[in-house]
């Protein structure tokens, strides 16, 4: 049976004979193998490319660490949170993170269009988030930094493929891999003690392409397939399907509380509010302010957004709720 290739393909192929670096090789195979159409005839094809990607992630295993560490870098946190977005080639990561952040980021129909780590800020009603757009993952091509980058975020959202079968078992092997480096997830709602926080992280599954998915037959079976703790939500970046509860869970992996300052005898300052972790005090709220405040502080009164409270004199012990006003009396 003949391949029918199509032109694409003899494009990208042109671009693997000038590939110098291994991971340049890896990378345009992968291409390679997305273009290539899947019948009969092309079977012993994609073998030969994937054998190939095999043997060229083995050889650089092989090599020392200086040669192939890759970015070993660290992103500084910014905003209420950093949120680390990660998943396997194609799941449209990119593409999610360009519906979140109104940002235009590069995205294209092959995979591996990010190369490193990107951070972008995702507003969220008055506070702003990073997200951190990384290379895709697999079990096999993981960089050693990727694990590292993970431990020291607030959390993970792990992007699912609803058009692709074989999705959930790629993301089941992601997973598996992580938990050989020590890193677990966690529910999103979970409580995690600082003492684990490096090592188990609150992850939420965000099922994107949707919109190849009218039966929700995919989406059921992610949910079956993958035997960690998670919250899944179906979105679809292409037609903006739920991107925007996305926004609101994604704050809410952050189990932070917003707390405005408000001067005596003055309106509160809603615009800018101070990001502390849930179960934060009054006290903390001073240290936020400035710790001369901390040090100083009498009393304080707060004011709750559903109007319950309204300028209830409390003392520095008074755990905040989300959006709660207060005001500090020193």
């Amino acid at each position: 049976m003949p391949a029918n290739l199509p032109p694409e393909y003899h494009r990208i192929e042109a671009t693997l004979r000038e590939a110098k670096t291994l991971s340049e090789k890896i990378e345009i195979s992968e291409r390679l193998i997305s273009v290539i159409p899947k019948h009969k005839g092309t079977e012993k094809l994609v073998a030969l490319y994937k054998s190939k990607i095999a043997k060229l992630r083995d050889e650089m295993q092989r090599r020392p660490s200086t040669a192939r560490r890759g970015p070993m870098l660290r992103i500084d946190k910014s905003g209420a949170g950093q949120v680390v977005i990660a998943g396997p080639p194609n799941s449209g990561k990119s593409s999610l993170v360009a519906a979140l952040t109104g940002v235009a980021v590069e995205v294209a129909d092959y995979p591996y269009t990010t190369r490193e780590p990107s951070p972008f800020m995702m507003p969220f009603e008055n506070v702003k988030i990073q997200l951190v757009d990384t290379p895709p993952v697999t079990a096999e091509f993981m960089e050693p930094w990727f694990p590292e980058m993970l431990k020291t975020s607030d959390a993970v959202v792990l992007v699912a493929d609803l058009g692709d079968p074989e999705c959930p078992g790629l993301l089941a092997e992601i997973i598996s891999s992580l938990r050989e480096k020590k890193v677990e997830f966690a529910a999103p709602s979970a409580d995690v003690p600082p003492e684990k926080a490096p090592f188990l992280k609150r992850m939420l599954l965000a099922a994107n392409k949707s919109d190849l998915d009218s039966s929700g037959e995919a989406f059921g079976e992610l949910g079956a397939l993958l035997d960690v703790p998670r919250e899944r939500l179906a979105v679809s970046a292409a037609t903006g399907l739920h991107v925007h509860e996305l926004k609101r869970r994604i704050f809410g992996l952050l189990h932070v509380v917003r707390a405005h300052s408000k001067a005596p005898g003055k309106k509160a300052e809603l615009d800018s509010p101070f990001t502390l972790r849930k179960g934060a005090t009054v006290l903390d709220m001073a240290r936020a302010v400035h710790k001369d405040f901390a040090e100083r502080l009498d009393f304080a009164r707060v004011w709750s957004k559903d109007g319950a409270i309204e300028g209830l004199r409390v003392n520095r012990d008074h755990v905040l709720n989300d959006e709660d006003v207060v005001e500090l009396h020193i």
